[in-house]
Order: structure tokens, then sequence, then C-alpha cells
């Protein structure tokens, strides 16, 4: 009798385990990274493991559903990828062209041996839902209009604020432009400090492109920041060019030696950041930075030579960028606004520091790049003004 009423208890109280597992769902995103003419990366995740796609179709008078759309999967090296962070990188579209997508992601029960058992599909919204868009960018265009904002520090409700003043019909992308967040310690952190915040407002349709800071380095989770923050190039410096302007987005490191007791014994910055001047000399002579009119370096740390981190950036990238007439130099990390004209024996372009309470909003068009920054209330507090070099 005993062994029947403890059968008759797993029967009862199986179901109710079964109903208590959390539902498979899409827990943030989706939005875009590395955004280029031909190609973008599309990220967000989900609650459990699973494979991810997904469907594509141009803006056009179709409906999404009037044919199959093309899928194309999160895969590595042939294989879809299981997992909770998904990363779909999209090839082969068209320049200066405008694209509806929608997500996928099928949770994966078990994966044993040939075996995978599958399990429920979530999906973005679609049935009379607004699908999100991107426009591909265009080296063509005779203007850009783009914003940055830094040293945000895990503080939404600053970054809303100012990401209010954008007028998102005349803005094409976004920089962030390092220390969004004080270190890394989980996936939770990156979204509910900064990334919640700039999907809900912008980043599932207009780019944003991250210059990585300081902050962004530390932290037992700050290996795991390409994940999130996919380049086309695999790297965290890359250039890209779009209208008239051409952006060299560096990866400036941490801000002391190496050997400081706060790393750890894990920091290898003065490498990297050699590493790092050895591709941009090649990448400085590429056509889409000799050829645009606009060359501007978005660099977390600027160049003035406090601090170790600061003079690395002085003596391994100001010559290059020096040497290869770049323009302007967009920096953050000092939590304050400066802007330094050209130094003779320094640097040959303006450096602005933007501060952690204000933004960056500028446009370029055949006349002029105009840089301006704004307070968190609007209030216009700088400026730089560039003419093109052709």
């Amino acid at each position: 009798m005993k062994n029947y009423l403890l059968l008759l208890g797993a029967f009862v109280m199986a179901p109710l385990f079964v109903f208590s597992q959390e539902a498979f769902k899409i827990t943030h995103g989706p939005y875009l990274q590395a955004l280029g003419e031909t190609g973008v990366n599309i990220v967000w995740t989900t609650s459990k493991n699973s494979i991810a796609w997904v469907e594509l179709a141009p803006v056009d008078d179709s409906h999404f559903y009037a044919k199959e759309r093309p899928k194309y999967f999160a895969a590595a090296h042939g294989q879809k990828t299981e997992g909770m962070v998904h990363n779909v990188r999209i090839e082969g579209l068209q320049p200066a062209t405008k694209y509806r997508y929608r997500i996928y992601s099928q949770e994966i029960l078990s994966h044993e041996s040939y075996i995978v058992k599958y399990g429920n599909i979530a999906a973005s919204a679609a049935y009379r839902a607004e699908l999100p868009t991107f426009t591909t960018l265009d080296p063509r265009a005779t203007e850009t209009g783009f914003a940055m904002v830094n040293d945000i520090h895990q503080q939404s409700d600053v970054l809303k604020k100012l990401l209010s003043q954008v007028d998102w019909k005349q803005n094409q992308l976004v920089f962030f432009n390092g220390d969004m967040q004080n270190n890394s310690r989980n996936e939770a952190q990156i979204f509910s400090s900064f990334m919640d915040t700039a999907i809900s407002v912008f980043a599932d349709r207009v780019p944003m492109y991250y210059a990585r800071g300081n902050h962004e380095t530390r932290g037992e989770f700050a290996s795991e920041f390409p994940r999130y923050f996919p380049a086309a190039n695999g790297q965290l410096y890359y250039i890209f060019r779009t209208g008239p302007v051409c952006f060299v987005v560096l990866d400036t490191g941490e801000d002391k030696p190496d050997s400081d007791i706060e790393y750890s014994g894990i920091a290898d910055y003065d490498a990297y950041r050699t590493q790092q001047a050895a591709w941009l000399k090649e990448a400085l002579k590429r056509p889409e930075y000799t050829e645009a009119p606009y060359k501007v370096v978005i660099a977390h740390i600027p160049p003035f030579g406090g601090w170790h981190g600061e003079k690395e950036v002085a003596e391994k990238f100001v010559p290059l960028l020096n040497q290869a007439g770049a323009q302007v130099m967009l920096s953050g990390h000092l939590h304050r606004n400066v802007k330094r004209m050209p130094e003779a024996g320094a640097w040959n372009f303006p450096v602005l520091v933007n501060s952690n309470t204000s933004i960056v909003k500028a446009k370029a068009d055949a006349k002029q790049l105009q840089i301006e920054v704004f307070d968190v209330s609007g209030k216009k507090i700088d400026e730089v003004v560039l003419k093109p070099t052709k």
C-alpha cells in the first residue's frame, strides 16, 4: 500500500513539475551590430539553449508572408550554433537597401550523440505587429548623421534622456564610446544597465557601433564582450565608411600599466595596442578611408599623455593618424567636456572629449561635418566644424 501511494504521488506531482518549468522565450533583443554595405549581425538572447535564425525580406509592397523568406542561421564552421546568445551574420545584401526581419529560436531539449530533440519555437512578434527594419550603409550617400554617448556607467535613466534628443529620421548610426557599465559581471548586467534601454529606443533598427572602454575590460565576464558586440572583422577595432564619413574605431584598452594591482595579473594591453597599431597602419591605406571626404576617429581614451593608457594612445596611434590626415578624434573617459585643438608635436586634429552627461550629435554633407555637444537638458555646449578633405 505504501509503494502504491508513493507511485500515485509521483503521477500527481509530475504534471505540476512540467508546468512549473519556465517557458522558452526570447529574453533580450534583437539588436543590430556591424552593419555595413552588404552585411549585418543581428544579436539576441533566449532563456534556454537553442538554435537560431533570421528570416529576411526587402521593404516593399509585399506581405512578409507572401512567400517563403530566406533563412540565415546562427552558425560557425558549418554547424548551427547551440546556446543562449545568438549572433546571426547575414552577408550578400544590397547597399543602401532597407530590409525587414524576424528572429526565431528553437529550444534544444537534448543533444546526445547523433540525436537532437527540439522543443518550442520562440519568435519576435509578426502578426499585427510592425517588424523591425534596417538599411544597409551607402558609401555614395551625400549626407550622414550620427550620435555618440559614453561613460554612462549603468545609469540607464541618463542614457534614455540623452537618446531622447536624437532625431531618428535623420540619424543613421550611434556610437557607444566605452564605459557603458562599471565592470562586467554577467549577462544580466549588460542588459539591465544599458542595452535594454538602447534596444527599446533604437538598437533593433538603427545600428550601434561599440568602442570598448577600460571598464568593459574589468570583471569575470569581460572576455564575453565580443559575443554580445561582434564586429565584421572579428576584432574590437575596425574601420567602415557610410556616406561621406569614414570612421576609425579604436580599442584603447586599460588606462593604467598592465602590472597594476587592479588587473590581478591578467592585463596585456601594451602588446594589444602594439598589435592594433600594426593593423591601423595598413587600414589607413584602404580606399574607404583615403577617399572619404571626412575622417573621424572614435577612441575612448584621449591622447593627452597623463596616465599610461593616454600615453600609449599618443605614442602608438596618433603618429599614424597624423600621417594619414585624420580630422578629429572623439573620446570619453574623463567624465568632463574638453576640446583641444591641434597641438604642434602632438596631434594634428581637434580632440573632442564628451562627458558622461552629454551627447554628441553630428551631420555631414558636401559642405561640412558639424559635430555638436549637448548636455542632458538639451543645451548646446560645444562644437567642431570640419571641411571636406576633397
